[in-house]
């Protein structure tokens, strides 16, 4: 993943040209998620806001699998949620946030959910985006996903995260600090 300034991240013409070609290839595989969106009026967008292009091409070399989920009329934004089978294998094995991190005493994990996605120029995925994203497929069967926790919860200790078992879709909590070989984050970027 890069190191970049204020969240852009300069990409070759090769290496947008293969983003582009993944982007539409899953596009045009995955209609059930945008019934009704075109993809060369979400490629337009795209390039429109290129300093959105870096973020994408984390969130796909991290293993998210980015897909467009939705179209908000009042902005006028694609929503590109992670759409990996599970969760994605490049932001695995973190804790929560910073806090988490600084507050472990012994075997930290190297990076936390919240520093890696604002470093991605994302945001995790609430419990109710979660949820939507179900609704298009089944993800996280094997895995589990951190989610936006609420504030009051995190000044306790916990956080939030979602996984998908026994054909249902669980929120759990677990202390932010806590990590697992299984569980990572899933983001969502608006263009």
């Amino acid at each position: 993943m890069s190191n970049r300034t204020n969240n852009k991240k300069e990409l070759s013409a090769e290496q947008l040209k293969e983003l582009f070609s993944v982007l539409k290839a899953r596009f045009e595989k995955n209609t059930n998620r945008h019934e009704g969106l075109k993809w060369d009026q979400v490629q337009a967008k795209l390039e429109a806001n290129p300093e959105k292009l870096g973020s994408l091409d984390d969130m796909e070399i991290t293993g998210g699998e980015p897909d467009v989920v939705g179209y908000d009329q009042k902005t006028g934004e694609y929503i590109f949620y992670d759409c990996s089978e599970e969760s994605p294998k490049g932001r695995r094995s973190i804790c929560y946030d910073r806090a988490a991190l600084e507050a472990r005493k012994a075997h930290k994990p190297e990076n936390t959910a919240m520093d890696m996605a604002a470093d991605m120029g994302i945001e995790l995925l609430t419990e109710e985006q979660y949820r939507e994203l179900q609704q298009l497929g089944k993800f996280d069967m094997k895995t589990s996903s951190w989610v936006k926790t609420p504030a009051d919860i995190r000044k306790r200790g916990g956080a939030f995260f979602c996984d998908r078992r026994y054909d249902m879709v669980f929120l759990y909590h677990n202390g932010a600090d806590s990590y697992y070989a299984a569980r990572g984050f899933r983001g969502v970027l608006r263009v």
